[in-house]
């Protein structure tokens, strides 16, 4: 098993109002009320959907059904990061003693020991703000320069409009912006779609962003769900590159048949909410965390095998590998099984929580601006979630 964290990225400072940058935020945290019984404290969770179930699936369907696509997507360079992450912390023990979540269950179970939540008023688009100016700064571009707006939520401020339209408006750029929805594998998706604009001529300056807000989402009382989740922004700029740089490998891959393993029941237009779908909690994301833990190892080992294996690589080529940071768990185990080092596995989740789209863009900006890759080497990236879908990538920077 690996230890947490494999770096600190210089031991950034954990009341800071984003990842990695400095700032006079302070931690909001406040006195917890004297602990009662947990009995008292617990509310009821629903375990089945309150929805009508699909019929139930065959029993030999596999787990993960790995496809042998693999497409390439070179002339693409990350020429700047960024990330940003609210300033308040809510800690193991603030969970513990406020909800009356099991000690030691959550950094036992996941290794987080906190995660970041919004204030009152701040969104999506907030933190896409946020996080979009330090990646344009970082490469030393402007508004103007801007082309394409891309951002991977299933978060958004709004069902309409779009939270990219937000973003576009606040910086006061010309460009096109769309929301790509793809959960965890969000940032994947929209990092691949924008290197397709740069690769093809039709973007000469795109930024790419991957935000979440998930405590709006998830059930506050809902012990197996709630504490793994955090809220983050983190965002690159994509410019034409070399013919060495980019996508030397990328898949990315989806199964529907799995949606019943993490999805939200109601809010949609097929089940639109009414007071009973509230009365049971609905609108919060439902996971079935086993099923979601072994797929998610399945994926992680298959698609990262598949490129190595497609561009004739092994763990010893990759300067890096950064998965979405869901669980320590889940990417100690997979990375135990496909023969990657401790030393090249960046793990940030101790300090964020599961922060979805955020995750690996926030990760990617952190571990940069830490020294850990430079220029030529490449890096592994994998995200995993809701579609069920995911994305993994040679990166060649």
């Amino acid at each position: 098993m690996h230890s947490y964290p494999h770096f600190r990225a210089g031991e950034l400072d954990s009341v800071s109002s984003s990842a990695g940058y400095p700032s006079a935020a302070v931690s909001t945290k406040t006195k917890s009320p004297k602990r009662i019984d947990q009995a008292d404290r617990r509310t009821k969770i629903r375990i089945d959907p309150p929805v009508s179930k699909p019929e139930p699936q065959l029993e030999n369907r596999p787990l993960f059904k790995l496809s042998p696509r693999t497409h390439q997507l070179l002339g693409v360079q990350i020429s700047g990061t960024g990330s940003y992450v609210p300033s308040r912390i809510v800690t193991n023990e603030e969970l513990e003693e406020s909800r009356g979540f099991e000690p030691g269950w959550i950094e036992q179970r996941s290794g987080i020991k906190e995660r970041r939540y919004v204030a009152p008023g701040e969104a999506t688009s907030d933190m896409c703000i946020h996080a979009a100016r330090r990646a344009m700064a970082d490469a030393g571009v402007t508004a103007e320069d801007v082309d394409l707006i891309l951002v991977g939520t299933f978060t958004p401020d709004y069902i309409t409009p779009s939270t990219a339209c937000l973003v576009q408006d606040a910086l006061g750029i010309d460009a096109p912006a769309v929301d790509l929805s793809a959960a965890c594998s969000g940032f994947m998706y929209a990092l691949v779609t924008g290197s397709q604009y740069i690769a093809t001529g039709n973007s000469k300056c795109a930024l790419i962003l991957g935000a979440d807000t998930n405590s709006v989402l998830v059930n506050p009382n809902d012990q197996r769900t709630a504490p793994l989740f955090g809220d983050g922004a983190g965002a690159v700029v994509l410019k034409p590159g070399s013919k060495e740089q980019g996508l030397s490998c990328y898949q990315l891959g989806s199964d529907g048949g799995g949606k019943d393993s993490l999805y939200v029941p109601a809010g949609g237009s097929a089940c639109r909410i009414d007071q009973d779908h509230l009365d049971e909690m609905s609108q919060y994301l439902l996971m079935d965390g086993r099923t979601v833990f072994k797929w998610a190892i399945q994926a992680l080992t298959g698609t990262v095998n598949l490129v190595l294996e497609k561009q004739g690589l092994t763990a010893d080529d990759i300067k890096l590998f950064i998965a979405h940071q869901a669980n320590s768990r889940i990417i100690s185990k997979a990375t135990n099984v496909i023969g990657i080092p401790d030393e090249k596995v960046f793990m940030n989740m101790h300090k964020y929580g599961n922060t979805s789209g955020g995750s690996i863009p926030i990760a990617l900006d952190e571990a940069r601006r830490a020294g850990l890759f430079k220029a030529g080497d490449t890096v592994l990236l994998s995200g995993f979630g809701a579609g069920l879908s995911w994305g993994t990538a040679l990166f060649r920077w």
